[in-house]
């Protein structure tokens, strides 16, 4: 029920593509864009990224066809209870875990928390992660993709002998996870030379000063557009990606790297914090020039290792501290990294055939051991 007292019918999705090694893990995306082939996609994704970082999840994603942005708190709440009540059968901390995407955020998981446990007549704290901390959310799960994102570009300079303050990095996206990969790459000492989001695009060959970024667009929406700064000027948005800079960081929406523009991109190394940026066919054109491109399944999977370390905390009713959480986050993340970087140096694969070889091997061991049922 819409504010005005009329009724209107959304579409909605949960798809579960694999329980073989744990329940369900994914996102739940508010977006006008929202069609089953991308929650297919994006469930998909989910399973590889959760067996590539080996934490024992498989692979769900759910969205709702709307804009977030055209309807109120209340509005909102009511379509998010309503999405929750008729998926709330196939849900659950030991069936399938939805988390924030695009367009979601702490708040809604806290009304799916709070519609499911209404329904099972008791708290269920662990049906879904991300929450607001009040309601059994972990602390750092808020920056934990960005964070991973970090982790993953100071990893690949270390493999390669660089120093990661010598290197400029563009990155695309200032959201959730473009924001906090900026300010902590640049709290490494690394120069953040472009930083653009759906409303503008900067470039500052200096450095931009992302703290600033973040207190404007704070301020004015959570969008860039109208930053001014010394030094920093106003590109085309597009342009960002071919910036001539060592890292690219694609962190925006899916399909954003593709053959048309695939030759254009200049930096040399690719670490895809968005899911899907880079399409198949820009992938190949990329490798044949001998970019590296970290994969999205592995150099995002941040915050669905966080969400694992929310999940096991509701269920064992423990809270960790920051530093433990990020400390694990590293353990596991890197481990991850070193697996795939080490396939790949050996078998002169990219990094991301790689990924997947060894996600698909864990996935099929895992089957043959559970067998067939009866």
């Amino acid at each position: 029920r819409m504010d005005d007292g009329s009724v209107k019918v959304f579409k909605g999705y949960r798809v579960q593509h694999s329980t073989v090694r744990g329940p369900a893990k994914g996102g739940i995306r508010y977006h006008q864009n929202v069609n089953i082939d991308e929650v297919k996609a994006l469930a998909a994704w989910m399973t590889f990224k959760c067996a590539v970082v080996n934490i024992p999840y498989g692979g769900g994603k759910g969205g709702i066809v709307c804009d977030p942005s055209k309807l109120s708190d209340s509005e909102l709440r009511r379509l998010t209870r309503r999405f929750t009540a008729m998926i709330a059968p196939i849900i659950g901390p030991d069936q399938d875990i939805p988390a924030p995407d695009v367009g979601t955020n702490a708040n809604v998981m806290g009304w799916i928390m709070d519609t499911y446990s209404m329904l099972k007549g008791h708290c269920v704290p662990g049906v879904v992660t991300g929450k607001p901390l009040e309601l059994g959310g972990a602390l750092g799960r808020h920056e934990a993709t960005g964070r991973g994102v970090m982790l993953c570009c100071r990893a690949l300079t270390e493999k390669l002998g660089l120093d990661i303050k010598d290197c400029t990095f563009a990155i695309q996206g200032f959201g959730n996870v473009g924001s906090t990969a900026a300010y902590l790459i640049a709290d490494l000492g690394a120069k953040v030379v472009a930083i653009s989001d759906h409303t503008a695009a900067y470039y500052c060959a200096d450095g931009l000063d992302v703290h600033d970024m973040l207190k404007y667009a704070a301020g004015n929406g959570r969008v860039l557009q109208g930053y001014k700064a010394d030094g920093a000027t106003e590109i085309n948005k597009e342009d960002l990606l071919y910036i001539d800079a060592n890292f690219l960081v694609p962190a925006a929406l899916e399909g954003q790297i593709t053959e048309d523009n695939a030759d254009m991109i200049k930096a040399k190394y690719i670490v895809e914090g968005a899911n899907g940026p880079t399409s198949y066919e820009a992938d190949q054109i990329l490798n044949a020039k001998g970019k590296i491109i970290v994969p999205d399944i592995l150099a995002n999977a941040g915050g669905v290792i966080v969400s694992y370390f929310e999940w096991v905390q509701n269920l064992q009713s423990l809270s960790w501290s920051l530093d433990e959480v990020n400390g694990k986050l590293a353990d596991i993340l890197l481990k991850a990294f070193d697996e795939v970087y080490a396939l790949a140096d050996e078998r002169k694969y990219s990094m991301r055939t790689a990924a997947y070889i060894i996600a698909l091997r864990r996935l099929v061991k895992t089957k043959k051991i559970r067998g067939i049922f009866p």
